[in-house]
Formats: C-alpha cells, structure tokens, sequence
C-alpha cells in the first residue's frame, strides 16, 4: 500500500528542457518528449509519484508556434501520464527566435513576441484544463560581459523591456518568473536581481524563480564578487554557508514565485550552447554542498517559520547530465525521493 506522505503541496513537478539543455550538434543528442514523460512517469517511492511537469517552449519539445490543434495533443499526451503541465519556459534567446531584453529595438521586439507567444500557449493549456499552476519563466538573454559594458544603461533597458512583457503577460492573465543565473546580464547576482525586480516594480506580474543550484553560486559571487555573502576561503564551513543562505533568502525570497529544487557542488559547467552556468548535481552526488532538505527551508519558510505557500509547485531541475544517467531509472527515483523529503519537511496539506 501507498505511504501517505505528511504534505500534498506543494506539487512535485519534473522538468523536460534537460533532455534539451546543452544538446545538440557540439555535445549530446536531444532526449524527446516522449522519453522525458515515460521516465518522469516510470518513478516511483513508496507509492508516490511525479505530478506534473514543467515545459520549455521549443523544439523539438513543443514548438512555440504551437496550433490549438497541437496543444490539445499535448494536454491529451500530458494527461494521459497522469501529470498537469505547471511553468514553462519562453525561448527568449536570439538562437530561438527572442533577442536581448538590453540590444536594439529590434532584438527588444523580438524577446517581447516570444513573451507573447508563451502567455498565449499558457494560456491555452489553463483553458485545455491541463495547466492549473505555474508561470512563464524568463530571463535577460544577455551575456554578463555585454552587461557591464554600461551596467546602469543596460538594466534601465532590460527593465523596460520586462514591463513590456509585463503588459503581455497580463493581457494573458499570466504571472512571468525571471530566473536568476550568473550566466545573464543584469540578473547575475543577487544584489543585480533584486534592483532589477525593484526597478520594474510590477510584483504582481514579475517575481523571481529560484533555483537552489544557481542561487548557491549567488552567495559566492562568481560573476560579482563585490555581491559575494560568504567570506573568502570559508571552506564551505556550513555555519558561514546558512548564515548566507539566510541572508540572500531574506531579500529574494518574497519575490520568489518559483521554485527549482536542485544540487550544486559549488563549481560552474556549461554545454552545448549553454554558457557556463550552476553545475547541477544528483541530489546524491557526494559533492554537493548544499543540504537539499534543509536548504530548502530558507526559500519554502519565512521568517516566522511558517510556509510561504507562495507556489502550488515545485519543481526539480537538473541541467546538462549526461543522457546516459537520465536514461537510469534510478536516477528519478532518486531525484523524487529527495523531493518527497523536501514538501514533508516544507510543505503543507490542503
């Protein structure tokens, strides 16, 4: 029989952009949809499964130019593994049709169309009833060294640009997360990201999507060490890392509207076309830093220690392994292990 886990929420949610991340030509080759759905469906813990999954908007997943017709296929396809679909991903970059929130007007269209495009396939998969949570995740498809070319003026740019997407996203009745990474300009670190929330001051449609692997780069200031929390060479002493969890956690968290459970072992990787970016580990890689469960907690809990309830779902992602270890079933089952601990140490029942 099934063990009834303590919490129902938040949802656990699989992502499927891993079998795309740091693919292609120069690296491995994409793992389809299909095969992403079968193994996020294959897990199993104690009875207890995946619930949903999260989605990026481009091929050769689900094109962002999806007809009605095709996204009833989909929302058939997603149902019928018994998920709902939660955030999805709007391809923003110029390789994928956007362009960069801070370059021309040109480029600035062009991100604010693949805003567009997102809100109204979002939509459409609320109306298809398959979609009864979840964001549009964004970030500034800029390079952080084309940023600091002239700081002030590119996030004066970037923050317009997100205001107008802004405009759309509620023309859709969609919320956007901006995921903040070192690999984007302008949101590369923390103090970067909150000014950035800050300027376009719309937090009822913009908030932040954190993810554990990428937010732990943030405390040690990769890409801006004036912004480094932890003190240099503190060994990974784990009362200087909680101390500056805590810290960054008090100013991003009541931004924070999504959630990526995730693993890091504090180092940077990139792949593909991917920029170097948070290295995500399996939640049993002997040298993540992180404590997931526990670490968790600064994001999931507020200052009283209550939850934030913030997000109906959360979801685990882990960019640029290789294909041979998500091919494992193993490896899932691990990864929803992990997560089940998490919403019963975090979570709540409703």
């Amino acid at each position: 029989m099934p063990q009834e886990s303590a919490n129902n929420y938040p949802k656990l949610h699989n992502a499927m952009w891993p079998g795309l991340v740091g693919k292609g030509p120069d690296s491995e080759p994409p793992i389809d949809l299909d095969t992403m759905l079968d193994l996020t469906a294959a897990a199993e813990v104690n009875g207890e499964r995946f619930e949903g999954v999260d989605l990026f908007l481009f091929d050769p997943h689900v094109s962002i130019d999806s007809t009605d017709d095709d996204l009833k296929k989909l929302a058939d396809k997603v149902r019928g593994k018994g998920f709902v679909v939660g955030s999805v991903v709007a391809p923003v970059w110029p390789p994928t049709g956007g362009g960069s929130a801070m370059g021309d007007a040109g480029a600035r269209a062009s991100f604010v169309n693949q805003v567009r495009k997102a809100c109204r396939i979002a939509k459409k998969l609320r109306e298809l009833g398959i979609r009864p949570y979840g964001v549009v995740r964004i970030d500034s498809a800029a390079s952080p060294s084309e940023w600091l070319k002239d700081p002030a003026g590119n996030t004066k740019l970037i923050a317009e640009t997100f205001g107008e997407a802004c405009d759309v996203a509620e023309e859709y009745g969609e919320r956007l997360a901006a995921e903040g990474e070192i690999c984007w300009g302008g949101m590369h670190s923390w103090r970067e990201m909150l000014y950035l929330l800050e300027l376009v001051d719309r937090p009822e449609t913009l908030g932040f999507q954190a993810d554990m692997a990428h937010t732990l780069l943030f405390t040690l200031g990769y890409n801006a060490p004036e912004h480094r929390i932890v003190p240099e060479n503190f060994n990974w002493n784990r009362d200087a890392l909680e101390g500056a969890l805590e810290a960054l956690t008090m100013a991003l968290r009541p931004w924070t509207i999504d959630f990526h459970i995730a693993q890091n072992d504090g180092t940077v990787k990139g792949s593909g076309s991917h920029d170097k970016t948070g290295h995500h580990c399996l939640p049993t890689d002997p040298n993540g830093k992180l404590d997931i469960v526990h670490d968790a907690g600064y994001w999931m809990r507020d200052e009283e220690g209550q939850p934030v309830r913030a997000f109906q779902h959360v979801c685990w992602d882990g960019g640029m392994f290789p294909n041979a270890t998500m091919m494992q079933p193993q490896t899932w089952n691990d990864i929803l292990g992990t997560m089940i601990a998490v919403r019963n140490a975090h979570g709540w029942r409703a």
